[in-house]
């Protein structure tokens, strides 16, 4: 199984950034900034899904990110799946905080339980079987809209790109700024819709 070492984020302040995923993500999950990025000003290709326990916990996390300096684009509310809210970060990163529960069940924490990396990309099929050729296993696949692997430490998923830019509730740019790096022991590749692993 592939295993998912670290996500890398282009960024215009690494500092500022540096500063936002480490103290919304702990050391847990690694979250880093690197230099090189411009603000995308929309949905750029990638958003991050920070998965809580019960919906207290959701609470907490966007309320502590967003005193970190991240806005929040969609406050967090019940839905058919569950419960949660959507987030930009200073640098531009989409962020959806959500738990799969309705209910709390115990005391809040501002506990991160599992990391999803959410690409969204042209042609799902296409994306899928390249990264089934570059060793990743599919867990789950539906159709052209929808596929996830099995991956350790961060989750994949793919999406279409206009269906992750709706679910972030941001306009899809023009052109992706190509700002995520994804570091695994899959190899080093650049996938069809220019996102670059290593």
């Amino acid at each position: 199984m592939t295993t998912i070492e670290q996500i890398q984020i282009r960024a215009d302040d690494t500092e500022q950034a540096m500063t936002f995923y480490s103290s919304v993500f702990g050391e847990e999950f690694p979250v880093v900034a690197i230099p090189g990025g411009v603000r995308p000003g929309g949905f750029d290709g990638f958003a991050l899904s920070a998965l809580t326990a019960q919906p207290g916990d959701v609470d907490l996390v966007i309320a502590h990110a967003a005193n970190s300096g991240a806005k929040v684009l969609k406050p967090a509310k019940k839905s058919l799946w569950g419960y949660g809210g959507t987030l930009s970060a200073p640098d531009g990163t989409i962020i959806h905080v959500a738990s799969e529960t309705k209910k709390d069940s115990s005391p809040a924490l501002r506990n991160i339980t599992a990391l999803v990396l959410q690409l969204g990309v042209a042609d799902v099929p296409a994306s899928k079987n390249f990264y089934i050729e570059q060793g990743l296993d599919l867990s789950k696949s539906y159709g052209k809209r929808y596929a996830e692997f099995a991956t350790q430490n961060v989750s994949v998923i793919l999406n279409r790109r206009s269906d992750a830019a709706k679910q972030a509730g941001v306009p899809d740019v023009a052109a992706q700024t190509h700002r995520l790096v994804v570091c695994s022991d899959a190899g080093s590749f650049t996938d069809p819709d220019g996102n670059e692993w290593r």
